[in-house]
């Protein structure tokens, strides 16, 4: 696993969200998250549903934020989870060897030694810096992805206010997955935002 996390925004709508996510798939992503926080039940099928086609369209893996049932109703590809989320052993039993899961880790090592023995496939740290949809104290070191490689197998990936411009150092660092929501959905010119993270982070594909 190497390359762009394109998360979603808390977008109600799915016209909309469909129309950019696919622009990003079409320009080259490794992992899609859903993620709407505000999204009540039945929206999130809808989208989730929706999302999860259009990746399958574009073989891109499909992940849920947060809801293990959800996931396994859409029959998604695998789940992230946050720290106040199910266990991620427990999650790993009840999900099966096959599904990704990802962990949040913060800025914190021991967590994501943790999360890698309970069966993470990928660990997150971050945030690293400001972002503009979710609310953290940005306490994350560049430094932990230097740590993290000499005790974590699984890929590292990096969170919080990403740009192409600070994801390169921290890609410097070890860092294979970076995930991005406003970088992209926002951008306007969707698929070169992409194709611009790409480079840094794939530079030899």
């Amino acid at each position: 696993m190497q390359g762009l996390y394109l998360v979603t925004p808390n977008w109600d709508d799915t016209d909309k969200l469909l129309e950019v996510t696919e622009q990003a798939l079409r320009a080259g992503v490794a992992l899609l998250q859903y993620r709407h926080k505000d999204a009540s039940a039945a929206l999130r099928r809808e989208q989730g549903g929706a999302l999860r086609e259009l990746c399958h369209k574009y073989s891109v893996p499909f992940l849920v934020n947060d809801h293990v049932a959800l996931c396994r109703e859409l029959g998604a590809d695998g789940v992230h989870l946050g720290g106040t989320d199910a266990p991620l052993a427990e999650v790993r039993a009840s999900l099966g060897p096959n599904k990704l899961i990802g962990a949040s880790c913060y800025g914190e090592l021991a967590r994501a030694q943790a999360a890698q023995a309970a069966g993470a496939s990928y660990v997150a740290f971050g945030g690293f810096y400001p972002s503009k949809v979710k609310q953290y104290a940005v306490t994350t070191q560049p430094s932990v992805l230097r740590h993290a490689r000499e005790v974590i197998s699984v890929p590292l990936c990096v969170i919080g206010g990403m740009t192409p411009q600070n994801a390169a150092p921290l890609v410097a660092e070890g860092a294979q997955l970076v995930a991005v929501i406003t970088s992209v959905y926002l951008a306007e010119d969707v698929a070169a935002a992409v194709r611009e993270f790409q480079s840094i982070i794939c530079p030899l594909a």
